[in-house]
């Protein structure tokens, strides 16, 4: 399945840009429902890009029919990050901890300027091979993803304006 997500922050776009990149910004989404507290496994700064291994935890709530085919406790997954700053694009890549043969993720986002606003957009592609239920989970995860980005955007605006 195909997704466009978008968030709008009331900040500069280099900062919001850098801000996914320091992980101080991840102990705070730990403060979000639904995920447990993200876990930065690696962090690599090469000039204008930054490679990040960030794991995650869904903590959320799975309706019966998702339950009998994924145990909530081995929904984990490690996001793997390039951030480019020089050209405020980020390349993204899920590789889940378990269930790798159901799951797969990946696409890109941008930061772009909206005025003294900044926008970011993210694409990508989602894959869920569960029989029957598969385009379920799909849809699923992608309005949890859309939650998740919604409430994320305050979690940004308090980083920038304390740490940032």
């Amino acid at each position: 399945m195909r997704f466009r997500l978008e968030q709008l922050f009331r900040a500069p776009v280099a900062a919001v840009a850098r801000a996914y990149t320091e992980p101080a910004f991840y102990e705070r989404l730990g403060q979000l429902p639904k995920l447990g507290r993200p876990e930065v496994l690696a962090r690599e700064e090469d000039g204008h890009l930054v490679r990040l291994l960030v794991r995650y935890r869904f903590t959320g709530d799975l309706s019966p029919a998702v339950r009998k085919v994924i145990d909530p406790e081995r929904l984990t997954w490690v996001e793997h990050t390039t951030h480019d700053l020089a050209r405020l694009e980020v390349d993204f890549r899920i590789d889940p901890d378990h269930y790798a043969d159901r799951l797969r993720s990946s696409g890109r986002y941008h930061f772009e300027a909206d005025g003294e606003q900044t926008r970011r957009v993210a694409e990508g592609d989602l894959n869920v091979r569960v029989p029957i239920v598969g385009g379920a989970v799909e849809r699923a995860i992608i309005s949890g993803m859309r939650d998740h980005l919604t409430e994320e955007i305050a979690v940004v605006e308090s980083f920038l304006a304390r740490d940032g």
